[in-house]
């Protein structure tokens, strides 16, 4: 049986966004969540909160008004699609239906540049997404990704922080 067409989060974006931070697709606790990157063992909190010092340990709503504060908005490349669990290797792919990233970055010119969080939403963005700012890719957040949690740090400093 296939499984249904589910429905991806809607954006989180401050007053002053200035970097646009797209995964893949929800996974099934964020969606129950209906929060971003819900699934405790998934590193993007203390990512995130490593990069600009806050603590990833607050409240959800804390979190994203930190995000917020350092000018980052939340989204992800996929809008729709089918997929059975939470990896994106089981995305479907005949049923994705993407977000509209354009017509957000039109809504909000301070956005400067995207990036997507890991290999998925990276292949993803450069297939159906159609805008003129640069796309760039961190190392992956999942709990999936083997890549040490210094590495993944570097990086994705060196790409938020202004």
């Amino acid at each position: 049986m296939e499984p249904p067409l589910r429905d991806g989060l809607p954006p989180v974006v401050g007053p002053h966004p200035r970097v646009l931070l797209l995964g893949s697709f929800p996974s099934e606790l964020s969606l129950a969540a209906g929060e971003y990157y819900a699934n405790p063992h998934n590193q993007f909190w203390p990512l995130l909160g490593a990069v600009f010092g806050f603590d990833a340990a607050v409240a959800y709503p804390q979190r994203i008004a930190a995000a917020a504060h350092h000018g980052v908005a939340l989204w992800d490349v996929i809008g729709r699609c089918r997929r059975t669990g939470s990896l994106d290797a089981r995305i479907d792919r005949k049923s994705v239906q993407c977000n509209d990233v354009d017509a957000l970055v039109a809504e909000h010119p301070g956005i400067r540049r995207i990036l997507v969080n890991g290999a998925a939403a990276h292949d993803f963005a450069v297939r159906h997404l159609g805008t003129a700012l640069p796309v760039l890719r961190l190392p992956s957040s999942s709990p999936a990704a083997t890549t040490a949690f210094a590495v993944k740090l570097a990086r994705w400093r060196e790409l938020l922080v202004p």
